[in-house]
């Protein structure tokens, strides 16, 4: 069983810096109406962030080994933020565009399912709160 630990550090202001398992490190405050300046990202859109992450290495891995190329791939991640405290979001969507010649339609959509069912954690973690759609757009 693997265990993760971050330590986020208080900078100054409404900034904080948070570290990763890998030694990298990231900004992140609250939105400029509440005292953020703009220098950081804000905590709840990281986590749309880390489903775009998730399941775009997940995709990208399963392509490679199903010999699918494509020219562009990328994953758009929109929440529904609640208007209740703790806001929280409650509907997600994924859309995965691909782009490319001669694309499987069959082994992207395959490897779009692996990875929603099967391998992203950050998926499964959201499905624990939120309602989530999943859309796969081919040379749109």
């Amino acid at each position: 069983m693997a265990n993760h630990k971050v330590t986020t550090t208080w900078k100054k202001n409404m900034l904080l810096e948070s570290d990763n398992p890998s030694g990298k490190t990231l900004l992140m405050e609250t939105d400029p109406a509440f005292g953020g300046t703009e220098q950081g990202m804000n905590p709840k859109a990281l986590m749309l962030s880390s489903i775009g992450g998730c399941t775009g290495l997940d995709v990208m891995a399963l392509l490679k080994k199903m010999r699918v190329e494509v020219d562009s791939f990328n994953v758009v991640v929109d929440g529904n933020m609640t208007t209740e405290h703790p806001k929280y979001y409650d509907k997600v969507s994924i859309d995965y565009y691909f782009s490319g010649s001669d694309l499987n339609e069959e082994k992207i959509k395959k490897a779009v399912s692996l990875s929603e069912e099967r391998y992203c954690g950050v998926i499964k973690m959201f499905r624990t709160f939120a309602e989530v759609t999943i859309g796969v757009h081919i040379n749109e």
